[in-house]
């Protein structure tokens, strides 16, 4: 298996991860066999620095440095917020308006093996996301109390980089992303299982842009969303989206 190259040139490069992929070996997930950081090193043929995360259950653009420098550059620029990421996700229910800002600070969501020295009473951060409404259905099956189920898709774009900001902030405005155990309904996502065949969160980065440090240039690289999440799309009848 090979990862898709998105962007590449002598200081960083871009892939495109898969659900289901975890970015670097972790005790919290014994049971990974691979690693997109171990996976791209391999493809390029030198070391990779990670300098952003993305879920294991998150497909999309990810950026590897290619030199420890480079890895420091970016980080910067992520935390100078200079860098712009897009989401799309498939939401339970309908948002209220076209677009709205969700300004809601989030505590640190903490294991209880990985986190055991971590400072249990530290005050919530500031985390920003921008929602817009792409699309809705409503289906006329019950699945949870009302007679017919709506969900809508989504483009979400963090202006913080909160651990599973997106997914909380969705969760905060009573619309949690299909797919998701931790912060998702059950009902909903045997739903798409059954319906759909989806077993994945349905949540996938498919734009990142930044201004690459040694020139300033602008990039803007794309994601094209994975078959299984475009198939959902298109049972929707949201196939316009379905090249994210």
């Amino acid at each position: 298996m090979t990862l898709p190259v998105l962007f590449q040139d002598r200081d960083l490069v871009v892939v495109s991860k898969p659900a289901g992929l975890l970015v670097h070996r972790t005790k919290l997930a014994a049971d990974g066999q691979q690693f997109a950081m171990q996976m791209v090193r391999d493809q390029v043929g030198v070391q990779v620095f990670p300098v952003h995360r993305l879920d294991r259950p998150t497909s999309g653009a990810l950026i590897f440095a290619l030199s420890k420098e480079m890895a420091r550059a970016l980080a910067e620029e992520f935390s100078a917020r200079r860098v712009s990421k897009t989401y799309l996700a498939i939401a339970r229910g309908v948002l209220k308006s076209p677009s709205v800002r969700v300004d809601y600070p989030l505590f640190e969501e903490l294991d209880d093996r990985a986190d055991r020295g971590a400072d249990q009473n530290k005050d919530a951060q500031e985390a920003v996301t921008d929602f817009e409404l792409l699309a809705q259905a409503e289906l006329p099956i019950q699945v949870d109390r009302y007679p017919t189920s709506r969900y809508c898709l989504v483009r979400a774009k963090p202006l913080t980089g909160r651990k599973h900001q997106i997914r909380r902030h969705l969760r905060h405005l009573g619309h949690p992303i299909v797919g998701d155990v931790n912060h998702g309904v059950g009902k909903h996502n045997r739903f798409f299982q059954t319906h759909f065949g989806s077993r994945r969160l349905l949540l996938a980065c498919t734009r990142i842009a930044f201004r690459h440090p040694p020139s300033g240039e602008a990039v803007e690289v794309r994601s094209p969303l994975e078959a299984d999440f475009s198939a959902v799309l298109n049972q929707l009848g949201w196939s316009a989206h379905a090249e994210g």
